[in-house]
């Protein structure tokens, strides 16, 4: 039996944004973890689909060197394939190389990876943190200079896996960092699942005394502890606007094993709905959106809403 397009019904609640962005990011985030390769033909109707449903923000791709992650080896190919998509398609640089691929290819919105841990950094770009962020400043530089759009993610900003515990003027270091040399947008990783709500609003709370507002960050949660959507209506109660989810929550991270996918758009958006928050996403089309994904994939979307929204058993 289909679900009444009446539900969830609408309970606005106090202290919370009346609209918030949606940063889309399963077409990078979430498909950069998929053991096989997607053909670039489903990646750009993945992406077509997820801007039809109405996300304004759909990261599309990442212009790291295929060694590191094959399943994006297809930036090239992929980019021409989406000119007339209706949504911003920002896409994640390591480097300056990677910066004047994506420019070549018209690309407006870019996006640098920062690691809060040195162990991390080690990890993903086999640099420390100083050194990711002293190869980052001339990249996002350039970028500024070439008229996109530039934001800094953070990894690991409530725990890390070798590490343990982060503590949270180390998150608020590196924040400052990335948005003196011209970040215009921060967003908040819990990498590995770790965080809950109380430590959201410790660490927004400090990163406002240092001088970076809620309306300067995203949060990016995953759902390892079922912690995701709590830190999220956190984040928000704090005044942030954006939020990065992916679309039936694809992903996790390819270089730290203990992280699981990534907060479901969809399950975000029912929230979001049932709070009365305005999104401008379709959400019962944005749920056949992913379980088209994962027909292609062959396996369920781990997303709750996916499968209940699902007209059909997989």
């Amino acid at each position: 039996m289909a679900l009444p397009d009446t539900l969830p019904m609408t309970f606005p609640a106090p202290g919370l944004p009346a609209r918030v962005r949606i940063h889309e990011v399963g077409p990078r985030d979430g498909l950069q973890n998929e053991k096989t390769l997607v053909p670039v033909a489903v990646k750009a109707e993945f992406i077509r689909r997820l801007a039809e449903a109405g996300l304004t923000t759909v990261e599309a791709t990442s212009f790291v060197h295929p060694k590191w992650v094959p399943q994006l080896a297809d930036a090239e190919e992929l980019m021409p394939l989406l000119e007339d998509t209706p949504a911003r398609l920002p896409v994640l640089v390591p480097n300056k190389r990677g910066l004047e691929r994506a420019l070549a290819l018209g690309a407006r919105d870019v996006a640098v990876f920062a690691s809060v841990t040195e162990s991390f950094a080690r990890a993903n770009l086999n640099r420390s943190v100083d050194e990711v962020l002293e190869m980052f400043e001339p990249v996002v530089a350039e970028a500024r200079a070439a008229g996109a759009g530039v934001r800094g993610y953070l990894s690991m900003c409530f725990g890390d896996p070798w590490e343990g515990a982060v503590p949270v003027s180390q998150t608020v270091s590196v924040a400052r960092r990335l948005m003196d040399m011209g970040c215009a947008e921060l967003s908040l990783g819990d990498t590995i699942g770790v965080a809950t709500p109380g430590h959201v609003l410790e660490l927004l709370s400090a990163l406002s005394e240092a001088g970076v507002p809620a309306t300067k960050l995203a949060v990016h949660f995953h759902d390892t502890y079922g912690q995701a959507l709590a830190n999220t209506l956190t984040a928000l109660q704090y005044g942030v606007t954006c939020v990065d989810a992916s679309a039936g929550g694809l992903g996790g991270c390819p270089y730290a094993k203990s992280a699981t996918g990534n907060l479901a758009t969809e399950d975000l958006v029912w929230m979001l709905d049932g709070l009365g928050i305005e999104t401008g996403v379709d959400l019962r089309r944005l749920a056949a959106t992913s379980e088209w994904m994962a027909r292609h994939l062959g396996r369920p979307s781990p997303s709750r809403t996916v499968r209940a929204l699902a007209p059909k058993e997989f």
